[in-house]
């Protein structure tokens, strides 16, 4: 038994290490697309995972299928095609440890996964079905991914999603605002940003919550505040959660992904309903998440830079309520 499968795109991210006189930057090579990130953090957190995607035949592609294995992660859902390229996304860098994303995707493999390839085995035999939005930039991974939700929620597993909107890669914003409020209506557990909750509907993360839950049926909500730390809900208890101080950061790739995966994997070895958990179990699991997300911005690159569990949990243990 998986506690959670995911779909999505598998990708090699290309971070800024330095730039030169003219502005160029040198580039560093590393795994990355955000569901691998997030089961990466699962996996190193104590819960077993699966992946559904499509990478190219290529040098790329079979270095993320060798640290995906590396990693923990099930990868025989995985489909090497030949036809197209690995996806490349390239980041580029702010004094702070922002980013910037180009995309070489057009199209990229990630993108051309049907619906006939996917190993519904791995679906079955999931506790959580994870997916996000860059599954539904294009055909045929749209159509895909739109059938193994609901192919999901049939084999009544509960459906955990990020919207991860990256502008870039959508033709059309209002088709991307589209495409995201259909994900949150399929959806029991959603981790999104404060920037994703006013890029929606314009109002503050509580707000955002709460039309999480009475709009689309949201179980859990957590509204990440970038340095600010995060927002939590189960439409029953709420509060907000500091991220730690000190954190000298030099590249935020993956952060949300990597809290995504820390904060599911507290409430995946819970063993309750999301709606279930008491305040105290969804403080501390937000806590432990924010401290392997500010850990992992000490690092390069999203799936090499998750935190061992003991050093997040160390600074977990250091943080005030």
């Amino acid at each position: 038994m998986y506690d959670v499968t995911a779909i999505g795109e598998l990708l090699i991210d290309f971070a800024c290490k330095s730039t030169d006189e003219a502005g160029y930057p040198t580039l560093a090579a590393n795994p990355g697309g955000a569901p691998g990130n997030l089961l990466a953090a699962l996996n190193a957190y104590g819960c077993k995972t699966a992946f559904l995607g499509k990478v190219g035949e290529d040098a790329f592609g079979r270095l993320l299928l060798g640290t995906l294995s590396q990693a923990g992660i099930e990868t025989r859902g995985i489909v090497s095609d030949p036809n197209y390229f690995t996806t490349l996304a390239f980041v580029t860098l702010d004094e702070t440890g922002n980013r910037t994303f180009s995309f070489a995707r057009k199209p990229g493999a990630d993108t051309q996964l049907s619906f006939e390839e996917l190993d519904l085995t791995l679906i079955d035999d999931c506790r959580d079905f994870h997916f996000g939005t860059l599954s539904l930039t294009d055909e045929p991974m749209r159509s895909a991914t739109r059938q193994a939700v609901a192919y999901a929620r049939r084999q009544g597993k509960l459906i955990s999603f990020d919207p991860n909107l990256r502008k870039p890669l959508w033709r059309d914003l209002e088709e991307a605002k589209r495409q995201i409020l259909w994900g949150l209506a399929q959806s029991d557990i959603v981790k999104l940003s404060d920037e994703e909750v006013d890029f929606l509907w314009g109002c503050a993360p509580e707000a955002g919550a709460e039309k999480l839950h009475l709009e689309y049926g949201v179980r859990l909500a957590f509204v990440t505040l970038g340095p600010e730390g995060c927002y939590y809900s189960n439409g029953t208890v709420s509060g907000r959660v500091a991220t730690p101080q000190g954190i000298q950061v030099v590249d935020t790739t993956g952060a949300g992904d990597i809290f995504g995966g820390s904060v599911l994997s507290r409430i995946l070895r819970s063993g309750k309903a999301p709606e279930a958990l008491t305040e105290e179990e969804l403080r501390q699991a937000t806590r432990f998440a924010c401290c392997a997300a500010s850990l992992s911005t000490q690092r390069y690159g999203g799936i090499p830079s998750v935190a061992p569990e003991g050093e997040v949990l160390a600074l977990a243990e250091g943080q005030a309520d």
